[in-house]
Parts: structure tokens; sequence; C-alpha cells
């Protein structure tokens, strides 16, 4: 999937171009990247680098004394590439839905599949008919009062009200080959809550439509063998906070990252004594 047409890559991460007035927002994930502490992924990361040396102990003791370099690259290189392959199926997997949604060919990806089954075992489980229920899928977004530019993964009418009646969710994709299919993070929350209190939807063509009323959001995890779908209580308190990332995260990007060393005074010139 190519990235959403107003998106811009900047030495700070994912950018949006507004097309109303040129100005480069951040995204949405950018905001909650910058802002919000990941302390799980350093364990995490430190777990994978002594999983990758128990495994490899024999290239260590063969590669410690004659190229010590490359060994510390190969150690420190294991958790990224486990999270890049992750992030590149996670792309993949929205791909072929946002395909599968518009009507559009999917493409031949073995990895892909279980998961776009699960979409679908999800699709019918509720009684989705895509071009009946689904208002858009992947649209991007923006919220010029404050300040950023998103894109959602589905909004979509589901039976959740009372006596079944109708009600319009934003649902966010999330994968994973490893997290149990009931788990979440609470920044998800962050992330809807911004999606939803957009002002508008934004086209590749520049025109705009009001965002409409969305009564309820939440992430649809899809895995290898199961499926859930949570609710997120994306409401006012979540995008209050979210609302008050959004300076620090632009503050964060523009700061200096060097600053003009203080030099002491110059010594005093000695003085003489009289004879």
């Amino acid at each position: 999937m190519t990235d959403p047409f107003w998106a811009r890559a900047t030495d700070h991460g994912r950018y949006y171009q507004d097309p109303a007035t040129g100005e480069l927002l951040p995204s949405v994930t950018n905001v909650i990247g910058t802002c919000v502490a990941k302390e799980r992924l350093i364990p995490w990361a430190a777990k994978i680098t002594a999983e990758w040396a128990a495994d490899h102990h024999r290239e260590i003791a063969h590669h410690a004394g004659s190229d010590r370099a490359a060994l510390i690259r190969a150690m420190c290189g294991a958790h990224t590439a486990i999270t890049d392959h992750a992030s590149d199926l996670g792309t993949r997997v929205h791909a072929s839905a946002e395909a599968e949604t518009l009507g559009a060919p999917v493409p031949d990806d073995p990895e892909v599949a279980p998961y776009l089954s699960q979409l679908r075992k999800w699709r019918l489980s509720w009684g989705v008919n895509i071009e009946r229920d689904v208002l858009a899928a992947e649209m991007t977004v923006v919220n010029r009062t404050i300040g950023y530019m998103g894109t959602g993964d589905l909004l979509v009418w589901l039976p959740t009200g009372t006596r079944g009646r109708l009600q319009l969710w934003l649902i966010d994709y999330k994968t994973s080959a490893t997290r149990p299919a009931l788990s979440v993070y609470p920044e998800y929350t962050l992330q809807l809550a911004a999606l939803r209190n957009a002002e508008a939807i934004v086209l590749p063509d520049g025109s705009e439509h009001p965002m409409p009323r969305i009564h309820r959001a939440g992430v649809l995890n899809l895995r290898v063998r199961s499926h859930a779908f949570v609710p997120m209580p994306a409401g006012k308190d979540a995008f209050k906070v979210f609302a008050s990332l959004v300076p620090a995260a632009r503050w964060l990007h523009d700061a200096p990252t060097t600053y003009t060393a203080l030099k002491p005074p110059p010594a005093p010139a000695p003085t003489r004594k009289a004879a």
C-alpha cells in the first residue's frame, strides 16, 4: 500500500500537507509516537537480543575477536528486523483490506491471507455488506483547529444501538503475530479519539467532506487464527489528552539538537606588586 496521498516523510516522521493551506501538519501516529513513552519496548528488545545470542553462540564465539563491530551490528539488528517485518506485514494487510473493500484486485500474499481471512470472518459475523454498510475506507482526515492530520481504516455501520439501531463505527485494524487478540494498548484510545474528532475528510483531489458524526470507535485485532473486535473509550477525555500532545510534539520536532557551549570568562590579568 502506498502512503496516503497527502502524507509526507520528514526528518521527524510522517507529516501531511494540508491541501487547503500547504501547511505541514503532524500525523496522529507521529504525535503519539513522539510523546508517549514505549517502556515495554526496552525489555522486549533486550529479550530478542538475548534470544539471538543464545541461538548464535557459535557465531559469537567465532567472530568475537575477529570482527567485533559486525557482531554487535548483528545483535543490535535482531529486534529491528522483527519490527520492520511486523510493520511491513501490517502495511500489506491494510493494503489487501483496502483493496477488497474497494472492489479492487487483492494481491496474492500467502503471509497476509490468514489475516484477511479473519477480517472476512468478522464481516460475516456482523453481517457487513461492503456496498451497503461501509461509508469510507482508508480516509485521510484533518483537524485544523488543533493542527493534525491522519488516516482512518474503516467507517462502517453496525447494529450495536438500542434494539439493533445502526451506529457509525470508526475502526482501526491492528495486526500482530504474537500478541493475544484481546490485548490493546492505551494509546489506541488516543489514536481513535484524534481521528474521530477530525473536522473533515480530505480526498486526493483536495476536495473535502465534513466529518460525519461517529457514534463509537474500536480496534479490530487480526491474528493468524483469531480476531477480536474491541470497543475503545475514544471520547472527549481522550481527545483532550491527545490535543495537548500536538503542540508538545511540534515543539520537540522543532527544538534544536545542539546549543552553543558557554565558555568561561577570560582569566584576570596578573597584578604587579610594588617594589
